[in-house]
């Protein structure tokens, strides 16, 4: 190990042929020994998979990854990373838009086979391991014809999206994902278990819905379940005119708190739904859920039918997992995007957005509309450290790159974009923030400072720091 620079320490972390941490010393043996699950190391032939995540254009190299078991496990690597100055990194999902779920040259503690869900039908309440993805929790609430909000994709660990806050197709009827969090399971960077709650060391179960992975490896989540059986939902494509991207916005906040809309307006992409001759072509493809009886949501989406032809129209009744569709496992896209809030949509917003998208020389560009309001609204801002309830629509503006020499390129076009929109207000939502430093953007000055001094109770050291950081006070 003498003969090994520091750099290459912090570079490899491991040293090949003999299977040795060389910050540590420590064997593979060693390693296997004090874990239950799995030890995954540079050349064990399931690294690279492992080391993937949901995004491509992340390459860094963890000097191991732990599958841990169990709550002994993830105490076991938060101690291993604090006794030999490993950097840290949490995967629960691997969708994060950092790519803060790996690390290079350090240790990954990945949630992924923790998986244990108790579902209680009868208090409506669910324990559930943060290794579940969404779309895992969901299909197995829905047995007992009940539901937790999260987003709206089936692959994002419940841990990640819960910690953030939590945006999806039950925004408006049931609030944020942290509106239905109950308790949590936490290890802090002290390697204590602790379990939090509203009488329970209220402090850090305040910051941690909405303060993200700042304060500790959340094990195990506490929530409650929603009435839900069947619903009305699924994707209208409407032609994205000014006057028709406007009247959707009107409509989707003027509709009953049931219905939750989410609006992507962009170049028709080539897909089997879409008629051919309208690739490329500017679409409104909504993604709406009304979670309410199904003839109420028929009636409750008539007047975004009636704003244009319908150009593919697939609502109907459903189940509400059927709402998570399935991700290929081979696409990781590559990415850059803004997350922001508007309090207006007009036709003048509305002309604006299109013709950026249209001027975007990107592979692919999108922006993201979702109507807010509703139950998440009546949550006070001081009640969570999600400090933007009063908030109308969450914007975020995405633009796919195909290399490394594209993507300054369409970063440049989507800042510019989001300049364009900018109503004087700023604000973002931390799931949704992509690069490193900028988690001040989340939260407003009051919120950032409690979160601040929280942090340095639980993590002085900042253990915890390959998130959307929030240094400690």
């Amino acid at each position: 190990m003498s003969n090994i620079s520091k750099q290459q320490r912090i570079y490899h972390g491991y040293e090949a042929g003999v299977g040795t941490l060389v910050h540590t010393g420590i064997e593979r043996a060693t390693l296997s020994s004090r874990f239950k699950g799995q030890v995954i190391m540079p050349d064990s032939p399931e690294y690279a998979q492992a080391r993937t995540i949901f995004l491509g254009g992340f390459e860094q190299r963890p000097a191991v990854i732990v599958k841990v078991a169990d709550a002994e496990d993830v105490k076991g690597v938060v101690c291993l990373a604090q006794e030999n100055g490993l950097e840290l990194a949490i995967r629960s999902g691997g969708h994060g838009l950092s790519g803060h779920s790996l690390t290079e040259g350090g240790i990954v503690l990945d949630l992924r086979n923790m998986k244990a869900l108790h579902i209680d039908p009868i208090s409506r309440t669910a324990w559930a391991e943060t290794g579940l993805t969404t779309a895992e929790y969901t299909t197995a609430a829905d047995k007992y014809d009940l539901a937790t909000g999260f987003g709206d994709a089936a692959t994002v660990g419940i841990g990640g999206i819960t910690l953030g806050g939590g945006v999806g197709y039950l925004v408006r009827k049931h609030g944020l994902t942290i509106d239905s969090l109950l308790a949590a399971e936490i290890v802090t960077a002290d390697g204590q278990f602790r379990h939090v709650d509203a009488e329970n060391e209220p402090d850090l179960f305040w910051a941690i819905r909405g303060g993200g992975g700042n304060f500790g490896v959340v094990t195990r989540l506490k929530f409650q379940l929603h009435e839900m059986g069947e619903v009305f939902g699924g994707m209208l494509i409407l032609p994205a005119t000014p006057k028709v991207v406007a009247g959707f916005m009107n409509e989707a906040e003027a509709a009953a708190e049931e219905l939750s809309a989410i609006a992507n307006i962009m170049p028709a992409p080539p897909m089997p739904f879409i008629p051919p001759e309208l690739n490329g072509k500017m679409i409104l493809m909504a993604m709406m859920v009304y979670a309410g009886k199904v003839e109420q949501g028929i009636k409750a989406v008539a007047p975004f039918r009636k704003l244009a032809k319908p150009l593919t129209d697939m609502l109907k009744p459903m189940r509400y997992p059927e709402m998570f569709t399935p991700t290929e496992a081979d696409y990781h896209p590559t990415m850059v995007n803004q997350t922001m809030f508007l309090d207006t949509f007009d036709r003048d917003t509305a002309r604006i957005t299109i013709e950026a998208l249209r001027s975007s020389k990107g592979a692919m560009h999108v922006a993201q509309l979702r109507v807010l309001g509703g139950a998440m609204g009546r949550v006070h801002n001081s009640a969570t450290a999600y400090a933007h309830r009063h908030r109308r629509i969450m914007a975020t503006l995405t633009a796919f790159y195909t290399g490394a020499e594209d993507k300054p390129l369409q970063q440049s076009w989507v800042s510019d974009f989001a300049a364009s929109l900018d109503q004087g207000e700023p604000g973002a939502y931390v799931n949704f923030l992509s690069g490193d430093g900028d988690a001040n953007a989340a939260y407003p000055e009051k919120t950032w400072k409690r979160l601040a001094e929280i942090k340095a109770k639980y993590d002085p050291t900042n253990l915890f720091h390959l998130n959307q950081n929030i240094p400690p006070a």
